[in-house]
């Protein structure tokens, strides 16, 4: 399919050293041509003087690369210029590059061409989306994981197995009198709910991979002056939240951003919990109970010398971690709420090591570190519950033209994980396994 010609600023915007321009579409090497006065080897870079092609004006000295397609990253002609990093440098390069045809990309417009040029599949141009928002080494590797196939390897495996049993199905009602294999709907319908299964365990992760992608909800809570605010600003390293004597000084909710062994977590401060009569506290309280009901890790925090509160102690449950703050004042309690607590002193910077520990653990549990390809996003989600569905129905169907329709719908429901749907593969098959009409 030919585009126009494209082209964007793939490095920062501001004065550096370096800076890289990047063109795709069937005038690149014309385009280059015109700039540098040819064209370089393929993928090897050369310096060269740009030039306006229209004044003839030394615009910078430069290396430049030649990227025929389909052997490129968008899989059309593309070149790439690294020029001087000056303002004054890219504004006459792109002045000129507009003068020979070029227009300015629009967001995502490479990788969208690599798309429909078939170097990738939709999973793949969300890794590499992903890639660049990645904040934390753990995002890293699933953004990489993804954007080099690991899910669209996945799902493609899946996609055969579905194109084959959808071939299997309709061989057996247009070639019934063909001698084909009396069990063979039996075998479609036990295929398809094996399937079914496989992409249920896989949808059945708890959220894993997307908690990795947009990051865990933590949330801080406890009584009043149990040192909540102390140890929100000792995990971030600074003075996040006011620190008071004073019960009731946090009354709304306060959120740093904390890298956990590569899992990235929002961490809230909340108000103490207790009745009060302050209208504004009592509002902090509840919200302090909100976050906590809706956090995918809650922190309980307990002074080590005062006996516990019992609305701290009714949210310590399995998965809670409990922490006993304050041990320079005593030592922590063997057990809280049938809980072994991490013994810390915020103030004294006591137990911190731990308890960082304890937390990455945690977190690493919930994000589900791994390397195997994780769902990443609710389309996904959304996508592999409707094959599932589409697959129950196989098992259900009355009719064998109703049990062809419900792998057709599965199978268009997988391939918008990827983008590709077609015909042609099960018609392949269709005539390539049982030889039909030789």
């Amino acid at each position: 399919m030919p585009f126009d010609t494209i082209f964007a600023l793939a490095s920062g915007a501001g004065r550096a050293a370096v800076s890289l321009l990047r063109l795709s579409g069937s005038e690149s090497g014309a385009i280059l041509q015109q700039l540098a006065g040819g064209l370089p080897k393929a993928r090897r870079a050369s310096l060269r003087r740009l030039r306006h092609p229209a004044t003839g004006e030394v615009l910078d000295e430069a290396l430049v690369l030649w990227f025929p397609g389909p052997r490129s990253y968008t899989g059309e002609d593309a070149a790439e210029l690294h020029l001087h990093g000056g303002r004054a440098v890219r504004e006459g390069v792109v002045e000129a590059l507009l003068a020979c045809g070029a227009r300015p990309a629009e967001p995502g417009e490479f990788t969208r061409r690599a798309f429909l040029n078939g170097r990738m599949d939709l999973t793949a141009a969300e890794g590499i989306a992903d890639l660049i928002e990645a904040e934390t080494g753990a995002q890293r590797r699933q953004a990489l994981r993804q954007a080099g196939g690991a899910l669209a390897a996945r799902y493609a495996g899946w996609t055969e197995r579905l194109t084959r049993l959808l071939a299997h199905q309709e061989a057996a009602i247009e070639f019934a009198e063909d001698g084909l294999p009396s069990t063979l709907e039996a075998e479609v319908r036990a295929g398809a709910a094996a399937l079914a299964g496989e992409i249920g365990a896989h949808l059945n992760d708890g959220g894993r991979g997307e908690r990795l992608r947009e990051g865990l909800w933590a949330a801080i809570v406890g009584a009043p002056n149990a040192g909540k605010s102390s140890l929100l600003n000792a995990l971030a390293g600074r003075e996040a939240a006011i620190v008071s004597a004073r019960a009731g000084t946090t009354r709304d909710v306060v959120e740093v951003r904390l890298d956990l062994g590569g899992v990235p977590v929002w961490l809230a401060d909340t108000a103490g919990l207790r009745e009060t009569a302050d209208e504004i506290e009592a509002e902090g309280v509840r919200r302090a109970r909100r976050r906590a009901e809706e956090a995918d890790l809650v922190i309980a925090v307990f002074a080590a010398d005062q006996p516990p509160d019992a609305a701290t102690l009714a949210l310590v449950a399995p998965g809670v971690v409990v922490v006993a703050n304050k041990t320079d004042l005593a030592p922590a309690a063997e057990r809280i709420g049938g809980v072994a607590p991490v013994g810390v002193s915020a103030s004294a910077g006591v137990g911190l090591e731990r308890l960082q520990a304890v937390l990455a653990e945690a977190a690493a549990a919930r994000a589900g570190l791994s390397e195997e390809a994780s769902l990443t996003r609710p389309r996904h989600r959304a996508a592999l519950g409707e094959a599932v569905a589409w697959l129950g129905e196989v098992e259900r169907a009355p009719l064998p033209e109703l049990a062809a329709e419900a792998l057709r719908a599965a199978l268009r429901a997988l391939g918008r994980l990827t983008g590709r749907v077609g015909v042609e593969a099960v018609l392949d098959l269709v005539f390539g396994d049982f030889c039909i009409g030789k």
